[in-house]
């Protein structure tokens, strides 16, 4: 359960165990349990219970819940998305995902560096260029932008997916960046 000495650069502290609601500590216990630590984005939160829930309810909604996408696509979705930004914490956390769920550490570093030169399906080109669009210039979106998500195989369901988890890490990134958010060092060696 290790975590750096900073986790982000807001004097706000990071309550004790003990402290939290009960909810928030069985939480907690179910990351330690799946994953060996709590990840410091959920760590950041916690001074605020309602936050933390809202937060985690929609990251879960969106990463785990049954999709058209795989969890593998959501997660590609959130390292491009965080690659534009350039979001540290993001790119380690979601990277080590990819990494984790290809059995690919090669495809985690493309993703992470540069996704357009990832050996990538036309399909998930398509998701990750209308990601992409969303995240540098949301106000040019235009229907032709659907049509070629459709094209591709997506249907308008997946489409909302697609929108929706893009939409999320780029609400996430930015909250990364204020806060100078740093991701817990586990993340660097998982899945190598």
């Amino acid at each position: 359960m290790s975590q750096p000495k900073r986790i982000h650069a807001l004097d706000i502290p990071v309550p004790a165990r003990s402290e939290l609601d009960p909810d928030t500590q069985a939480y907690f216990a179910k990351c330690d349990e799946k994953i060996g630590f709590v990840p410091n984005v959920l760590l950041s939160y916690s001074f605020d219970a309602k936050k933390l829930r809202g937060f985690t309810e929609m990251y879960n909604e969106l990463m785990l819940a049954p999709s058209g996408l795989s969890k593998l696509e959501r997660e590609m979705i959130a390292v491009a998305v965080s690659s534009i930004n350039h979001c540290f914490y993001c790119l380690t956390a979601h990277g080590a995902a990819v990494r984790q769920l290809s059995g690919d550490p090669k495809l985690g570093e493309l993703m992470v560096m540069n996704w357009r030169s990832a050996e990538l399906s036309d399909k998930m080109k398509a998701a990750l260029e209308f990601a992409a669009k969303l995240t540098e210039s949301p106000d040019k979106i235009v229907e032709a932008d659907r049509a070629a998500l459709r094209k591709a195989g997506w249907s308008d369901r997946d489409i909302w997916d697609i929108a929706a988890t893009a939409s999320f890490f780029n609400m996430s990134n930015r909250m990364a960046a204020a806060i100078e958010m740093m991701p817990n060092e586990e993340y660097h060696g998982m899945a190598r």
